[in-house]
């Protein structure tokens, strides 16, 4: 028994140092500045760093997740082409009942499996910038995962430093940044998926780390200088950062052939140009209490709002825009 008990305790020490140097590896990939396959490599090391995690948890706690089929009264476990024992894939994990992650660090996870099916049979357009802050927070809840189940011996808080740009972000710069559009299988899924996200989930850190760059002078010669300096949300700091911010920033507009398009996208493919303008009309969206829309040079244009309710329609009315099953 004391035997076993120490083959148990050595395996489960390996997964967990090969969890930790994945999850090194993709911080590493994603940071350098000679790879332009950044996000897709991320998610993948990224996958199996999280996979190897709660293996090694399940492995320590007794928890079989070996993948198995009940045969009457026995179990059939489950092999590979060659032989090896299948274990849980990282949906498995999360999955089960004695996962030790809470709700919202699953559900970033499942945002990057989900993204991760979208991008590993085809190739895709720099998506970098848009998912850099779910890629943040995952690796943030690696590092606080670790700590809590293996010991502090495991933490990561020393391998995260500051990535260093050769350039600085200007207003253009930024601006071009946003512009820069997600590929539409990619942002069909992103909306599906954050769509079912309440607003304070959508807004937990563990879900997506968010930060803001301002450039800061210092009062003194002789005061600290950091790269990066936090500022803790709620302060009054914090709060008057934040209205410059949503002040600066100009919403995106769409026409509304964009908006039939994306729930065209989106699988709806039933919902028309004739659907939307009966919506629109039927719920008087273009008053401007509502704010779903502005008007430029007499044409007009629909808010991010709108394209959420016209998606919430499209949801509660799905026998209606998308096709039968064959």
């Amino acid at each position: 028994m004391a035997k076993r008990k120490r083959r148990f305790g050595s395996v489960a020490a390996e997964l967990v140092r090969k969890a930790r140097e994945a999850m090194l590896a993709a911080v590493q990939i994603f940071n350098s500045p000679q790879i332009e396959f950044k996000s897709e490599l991320f998610i993948v090391t990224t996958v199996i760093a999280w996979t190897y995690l709660l293996h090694a948890w399940y492995r320590k706690k007794g928890v079989e997740y070996r993948q198995f089929q009940e045969v009457g009264r026995r179990r059939r476990f489950l092999k590979t082409k060659f032989g090896a024992e299948r274990r849980w894939s990282l949906e498995d994990c999360l999955e089960s009942g004695d996962c030790p992650l809470d709700d919202i660090v699953k559900k970033n996870l499942m945002f990057l499996i989900g993204v991760r099916h979208e991008v590993e049979h085809q190739m895709t357009t720099r998506i970098d910038d848009q998912m850099s802050a779910k890629f943040q927070a995952s690796a943030l809840n690696f590092n606080a995962a670790i700590k809590r189940l293996f010991g502090e011996k495991y933490s990561l808080d020393a391998e995260q430093a500051f990535s260093i740009q050769f350039s600085g972000i200007s207003e253009g710069t930024a601006k071009e940044l946003l512009a820069e559009d997600l590929p539409q299988h990619i942002r069909s899924f992103v909306a599906q998926f954050e769509t079912g996200l309440s607003q304070e989930e959508y807004d937990d850190p563990r879900f997506s780390y968010r930060v803001a760059f301002v450039r800061k002078t210092s009062n003194s010669k002789t005061a600290a200088d950091k790269v990066v300096q936090f500022i803790a949300p709620g302060t009054d700091t914090a709060v008057e950062i934040n209205k410059v911010f949503l002040k600066e920033t100009e919403k995106r507009k769409y026409r509304p052939g964009s908006i039939v398009s994306q729930m065209k996208a989106e699988g709806f493919t039933r919902f028309g140009m004739q659907h939307h303008t009966e919506l629109w009309k039927a719920r008087d969206a273009k008053n401007p209490v509502h704010q779903f829309g502005t008007q430029v040079e007499g044409t007009w244009f629909w808010y991010e709002s709108w394209l959420t309710e016209v998606r919430a329609h499209c949801v509660e009315n799905a026998t209606l825009y998308r096709p039968a099953p064959e």
